[in-house]
């Protein structure tokens, strides 16, 4: 977030909220800081910049673990740098705190998260009296922060804003509950008044949907490319077990969507278009995230228990991949656009470990060329944008403005020489048997050559906004291009019709 919070106008939506601590002696008010203030959790935003700066800090956590979770949020808030300019403040909090400052009443930030993360975002606002977070030897959740507003304020001598269940330890001290959120059971008693519910707001199956991404499993159907490429058209087996491979692979890539995001977080927020993310906006929690990471990949790896076993390797082959690809290969110049060609390919050695079949050299070899110069356009057309709309570099990657003439070349002499490696397979002995128009076949050739071509024209121009593969799905001249390919295919495996000869 971009815009100082510090001049963020009184919401209308707090309604008849005016009167609340309207009293001359009101208690003071206790903000919680994670789902409440912000629209985060800086706890888990600190582990996922940690291992962000540091992948090896991921061996070094069960250590910190061992030693109480107050040393691991100390730990991990040392090591990441967190800008409170950019979290995803609540901004009706903030007006309400802000309303409530007007009356001259005391707040305080009690947060869970360790006051090193805290402290910057009590400065920033600068709403905040005083800050209680977690220190030292002490976790501040649940029991251990009602203990400490107690010790401060007295028993029922404070109200608290708060969000989850562990606040409920809190409110049963506190003078006025309020709950932030969508509207939940929450006994009556647990304040020595009612709770009041505050700014409903709940995540949506819309953001649930979008940060899947849904949309990329249109890469999945490379899995089908081996039994295409070996025209496997009637066997039934080998495509529903493709199918279930096609299922798999979705459920694992979003899995490693989730994770990446999560890993972004930070870089994110310095995007143009990557910070109306739902969770770089605050729009779906991390936690929410981290746990249908999980989910995800469970389903996942029910699925491929149905699959041979290799298939499960090549499944996990590439969720490490895509792992390792978000901690740190992300960030190694060429080093990550041949992870994203790998990644590629290992949805096609997928298809054909799923439906028992043998990739041929030139379908692997033509794959690794191909994507190589997808992948490298990709990162053109990212490197490209975020040229004309920050003026810097892009955050998170290791390449510069330099080189954008060298990925132009590099991706585009991919892409010619996929081209000259489809010439030569339709030149091969193996095509002669298996066609009954093998020459139709050379007219793949100028239909690719164009589309590449048209690809990083269009990323030159600023046109290409999304991964290419997804971009062509909803392209038309794309489709107009798989079309006449398909087209092509059919006639060079069952021939022309005997009124065309």
């Amino acid at each position: 977030m971009t815009a100082n919070l510090r001049n963020i106008a009184h919401d209308t939506s707090v309604g008849d909220l005016h009167a609340v601590g309207a009293a001359a002696a009101v208690p003071p008010l206790c903000v919680a800081l994670d789902g409440v203030l912000i629209r985060s959790d800086l706890s888990l935003e600190s582990l996922f910049a940690s291992l962000r700066a540091d992948s090896s800090l991921i061996f070094r956590i069960p250590f910190l673990v061992a030693r109480g979770r107050a040393a691991l949020k100390a730990g991990l808030a040392e090591r990441s740098a967190i800008d409170p300019s950019r979290l995803p403040y609540n901004k009706s909090v903030v007006a309400f705190i802000r309303q409530q400052r007007m009356r001259r009443r005391r707040v305080v930030l009690a947060s869970a998260s360790h006051r090193r993360l805290a402290e910057p975002v009590a400065r920033y606002l600068g709403l905040f009296d005083a800050v209680e977070a977690t220190d030292g030897d002490t976790n501040l959740e649940a029991e251990k922060m009602a203990e400490r507003l107690v010790a401060r304020f007295g028993d029922r001598g404070f109200d608290y804003i708060g969000n989850v269940a562990g606040d409920r330890a809190v409110w049963r001290r506190a003078h006025q509950a309020y709950v932030v959120g969508r509207k939940r059971r929450i006994d009556k008693r647990v304040a020595a008044s009612p709770p009041v519910h505050l700014f409903a707001a709940s995540p949506t199956l819309r953001d649930v949907i979008e940060v899947m991404r849904i949309y990329q499993w249109v890469k999945n159907l490379l899995i089908f490319a081996v039994l295409i490429a070996n025209n496997a058209f009637t066997d039934l087996d080998g495509w529903t077990k493709a199918g279930l491979a096609f299922l798999a692979f979705g459920l694992c890539a979003s899995s490693a969507y989730l994770l990446n995001d999560l890993l972004d977080l930070q870089f994110d927020r310095l995007h143009s278009r990557k910070r109306e993310r739902p969770f770089a906006s605050g729009r779906l929690p991390p936690t929410l995230g981290l746990g249908l990471a999980v989910l995800l990949l469970l389903v996942a790896a029910i699925i491929a228990a149905f699959l041979p076993w290799f298939f499960a390797i090549v499944l996990a082959t590439y969720f490490m991949t895509t792992s390792a690809y978000s901690l740190w290969l992300k960030r190694k110049v060429l080093v990550d656009v041949f992870v994203l060609a790998s990644l590629y390919t290992l949805r096609v050695i997928a298809g054909a470990a799923a439906a028992a079949i043998l990739p041929s050299f030139w379908l692997l070899a033509f794959s690794m060329f191909l994507f190589l110069s997808l992948a490298m356009v990709k990162r053109y057309a990212e490197l490209n944008d975020c040229r004309d709309d920050s003026g810097a570099a892009a955050p998170g990657r290791g390449y510069n403005f330099a080189d954008l003439e060298v990925l132009a070349s590099l991706g585009a002499s991919s892409a010619f020489t996929a081209v000259l490696v489809l010439a030569l397979y339709i030149n091969s002995d193996s095509v002669m048997p298996t066609y009954r128009l093998p020459q139709a076949i050379w007219l793949l050739c100028p239909l690719l050559l164009y589309w590449l071509s048209r690809l990083w024209i269009l990323a030159r121009r600023h046109r290409l906004d999304d991964d290419p593969i997804v971009f062509a799905a909803g392209d038309w001249v794309s489709r107009t291009v798989v079309a006449l390919s398909a087209a092509v295919f059919l006639v060079a495996y069952f021939g022309l019709p005997s009124n065309f000869k």
